[in-house]
């Protein structure tokens, strides 16, 4: 007896899924599907957790491309053409002021920021938003405690991300030039901080501490972060009203005092003296400038989330500035009083009204030397090979090292060389494997290494605008299939701990620590519940849904 086609099909799904035979016809095969990374050379734990993905996604009958690539291409990829990719390898990294779960709550996942900010996935949901703006204003911790709780349950409800682990920030120094006392661990940021920078003490005549970077900058712009690189040094060129300290709890910084005069009113006093890099002083006026510039329209699409719940800031005398909120903000500190470079009024005010009238941002601009009033100073700069900076004369607390500077390896095996031969005696940016740094540290005794584990998370992102991945369910069946404890092992080599939250384990208090473990049976029912087939080992969409491949390229 022939089987008919229609029979056929069904004993086949029932054999790949192992779910009841379904009477239908399918819709189109899906597409082969690409993961853009960074190139192995340059992020081999990327590269390598991308291969695990496509592994484990090739089980559900998908065909899976990993592509590697520079990250200064594959940023401008998915920054800048935000519908011409599949999926991409990404991380968010962990930032002094993000200590405050406000910025990845609010931020990542506000569909205002779809078209050039952080929702870069084209996430967009209403029931979403409200919890992560219902927990901006809630004062009480612990009813924002729950907030925050809701709004990683939403989330994984939703897998616009996909997350991976939260990587451990493996660093290491010389110890023979740098006092250990002096280097400084910040919580979850390690000791790659502000603080080991403004305080670490050189033990000999060498005082210049260099570092490297295992990829090239976009920028060097306080009102644009284009990677983790750039943010390493807004922090130390421009100054900001408060600094999250060391123990993650927001400080008095360029304000040395700041007032909470009513729950929608915020007064900071200024330290006296302080000057910009050029030479003239700092002023009030420079300090509303700078809370009102990232506000004007959408020239500064990053930075203007950060000051959206502003309603007015004034100078209320020579030293203080009053901000007025809109809401009462929990976060309002470490979410933009740490978190707004402060830039100088002379040289940013001709910088905007020279591009009112063009389509252009301020993230396209670039100071020929910028200019801030940080504890360090751009000396020279060239963003693809190095960055000097000195350190600031007239800084209220000078740094102890006299120079700055960042060299950028963009492989890691050079970069271990320059490690053992001097040439950088402050690693800030290791990608390898972990444990060949251990292997070196025990061959060089003044090598002291660092390990912490980061506020921030490597995750896989899906383009929400492109099917298959505008389809919920379809997201769930992914990230059901991964293996994370796997992952954190083999492609991160131990140094790391999986992740399931845009909050990380390194923040205890907001953590919702429930972990995912790999289930690719429930998967594959996530996809049959949702009418996916598979027919000769390729999934293929639900009943009678095409793919219009033209539009995707």
């Amino acid at each position: 007896m022939t089987l008919s086609r229609r029979t056929l099909l069904a004993s086949v799904c029932l054999t790949v899924l192992r779910v009841p035979a379904v009477a239908a016809d399918p819709g189109d095969q899906i597409r082969k599907l690409v993961i853009v990374s960074a190139a192995q050379a340059s992020d081999p734990q990327e590269f390598q957790a991308a291969q695990l993905l496509a592994q484990a996604w090739r089980q559900l009958g998908l065909d899976i491309e990993v592509k590697g690539m520079p990250r200064p291409q594959l940023s401008d990829l998915v920054w800048n053409t935000r519908d011409k990719w599949d999926m991409t390898m990404w991380r968010m990294v962990g930032r002094p002021e993000r200590s405050d779960p406000d910025e990845f709550a609010y931020n990542l996942f506000n569909p205002a920021t779809a078209a050039t900010g952080y929702d870069f996935v084209g996430y967009d949901n209403p029931n979403y938003m409200k919890i992560a703006e219902a927990q901006r204003s809630e004062l009480d911790q612990g009813k924002r405690k729950q907030l925050i709780y809701e709004a990683q349950d939403a989330i994984n409800k939703d897998q616009p991300y996909i997350f991976l682990v939260y990587p451990k920030n493996v660093l290491a120094y010389d110890k023979s030039v740098w006092k250990q006392s002096t280097v400084v661990e910040q919580s979850g940021i390690g000791i790659r901080s502000f603080w080991t920078y403004l305080r670490a003490e050189p033990l000999s005549a060498q005082k210049d501490m260099i570092t490297n970077a295992a990829e090239a900058m976009l920028a060097l712009n306080p009102l644009y972060i284009s990677g983790a690189i750039d943010s390493w040094l807004t922090e130390i060129i421009w100054d900001r009203l408060m600094r999250v300290g060391p123990d993650g709890l927001p400080i008095p910084w360029a304000a040395e005092k700041v007032v909470q005069v009513d729950p929608n009113t915020v007064d900071c006093v200024l330290r006296p003296g302080q000057k910009w890099h050029d030479g003239n002083p700092m002023t009030v006026d420079d300090v509303v400038f700078s809370f009102k510039a990232p506000g004007m329209g959408d020239k500064s699409p990053m930075y203007k989330p950060f000051v959206a719940n502003i309603k007015d800031v004034v100078v209320v005398d020579a030293r203080t500035v009053r901000f007025t909120l809109k809401t009462p903000s929990a976060a309002f500190e470490a979410s933009t009083l740490a978190k707004i470079n402060l830039i100088p009024k002379h040289v940013w005010e001709p910088i905007l009204k020279g591009l009112a009238d063009k389509p252009q941002n301020v993230e396209t601009v670039q100071e020929p030397i910028p200019i801030g009033s940080g504890p360090f100073k751009v000396s020279r700069y060239k963003l693809q090979e190095e960055i000097v900076l000195e350190a600031n004369p007239d800084y209220w607390e000078k740094p102890k090292m006299s120079r700055w500077i960042l060299r950028v390896v963009t492989n890691v095996g050079a970069t271990l060389g320059m490690l053992a031969r001097g040439e950088v005696n402050f690693l800030t940016d290791y990608r390898g494997d972990p444990k060949i740094l251990d292997d070196i540290a025990k061959q060089q005794k003044d090598l002291e290494i660092a390990a912490t584990v980061d506020m921030g998370f490597r995750f896989v992102a899906p383009n929400l605008r492109r099917p298959p991945f505008d389809d919920v369910n379809f997201r769930k069946a992914l990230s059901l299939t991964i293996n994370r404890n796997l992952m954190a092992q083999a492609a991160w080599n131990g140094y790391a701990v999986p992740a399931n939250s845009h909050v990380s384990a390194a923040l205890p208090f907001w953590y919702k620590g429930e972990q995912h473990k790999p289930n690719l049976d429930a998967a594959k029912k996530v996809l049959e519940q949702a009418g996916y087939h598979v027919v000769g080992g390729r999934l293929h969409y639900p009943d009678g849904k095409k793919e219009e491949l033209q539009s995707l390229n």
